[in-house]
């Protein structure tokens, strides 16, 4: 019963942070090593991505309208759009598909506070620094995203592999900092999750030896799914009035209460 708690808790840590420029692997990395998971399948590399899949159900469900290339309620030149953007989001895809199938057990290593605490640190202040000095807009609709944007963004995409970066992170301030506004660049950013996610999740099982608890897996992502749904609002009213300093901010104060805490308590 025990174990069936700390996943609904999982899972209300993963929809929250998994579209906030946080990391949520980062924060499922930390909350495990808190709770001296070591060892459980919910410590699991498994579990840890595959119960983003519930995250990603929450974008398809939340941009199926926007997604659907097929909506009877679309004409034929949104119909394209459509498809032009789903092109795109694949063409994005390839950097992280080919360096995250070489990388997959290697990066197993690095999942760790210390790592996930730097990286915390690294970006809270990119986040800051580009907020700040940030000024040029040159895309404001999705459909002006162009190819050559795309497949950039999608490099940015590959810093992610790494613990605490923040996949939404890394892709929103690749996207601005090549002149996106904030709202596209966050939904490339969710869009972008969809074919990756479920690549990794698929990886995720197949290359896994233990025995998948199948029903810890499902309480987690049915949770994230339900909490995602409230983040995903949440970030993009957040982004049409507000920059994300704060995020930055909140990143490097979680990164030292963390050394703290393993520092001098844990």
């Amino acid at each position: 019963m025990i174990e069936y708690i700390k996943s609904f808790f999982l899972g209300i840590i993963e929809g929250i942070t998994e579209w906030l420029p946080v990391s949520s692997t980062g924060h499922l990395i930390l909350f495990n090593e808190f709770l001296n998971n070591e060892g459980s399948f919910l410590a699991s590399d498994l579990y840890i991505y595959v119960i983003q899949l519930g995250a990603i159900l929450a974008v398809v469900t939340h941009f199926f309208h926007k997604l659907n290339p097929f909506s009877p309620k679309k004409t034929s030149e949104e119909k394209r759009g459509t498809w032009d953007m789903w092109f795109k989001v694949i063409v994005a895809c390839i950097p992280a598909a080919v360096i995250g199938l070489l990388l997959n057990d290697f990066m197993e290593n690095f999942e760790n506070w210390q790592v996930v605490s730097a990286t915390l640190i690294i970006y809270g202040i990119a986040f800051i620094i580009i907020e700040k000095l940030n000024k040029r807009t040159t895309v404001t609709e999705m459909s002006e995203m162009t190819y050559k944007k795309a497949i950039l963004i999608g490099m940015f995409q590959v810093l992610s592999i790494i613990p605490g970066t923040s996949r939404s992170g890394s892709t929103i301030l690749g996207g601005m900092i090549l002149g996106t506004s904030r709202s596209v660049a966050a939904e490339f950013s969710f869009f972008l999750a969809i074919p990756v996610m479920f690549g990794v999740s698929v990886l995720k099982i197949l290359t896994y030896k233990g025995v998948i608890d199948w029903a810890l897996l499902v309480t987690g992502m049915i949770v994230s799914y339900i909490v995602s749904m409230i983040a995903i609002k949440f970030l993009m009213n957040y982004v049409r009035k507000h920059s994300f300093s704060a995020f930055g901010w909140y990143r490097i104060v979680l990164a030292v209460i963390v050394i703290g805490y393993f520092c001098f308590i844990g």
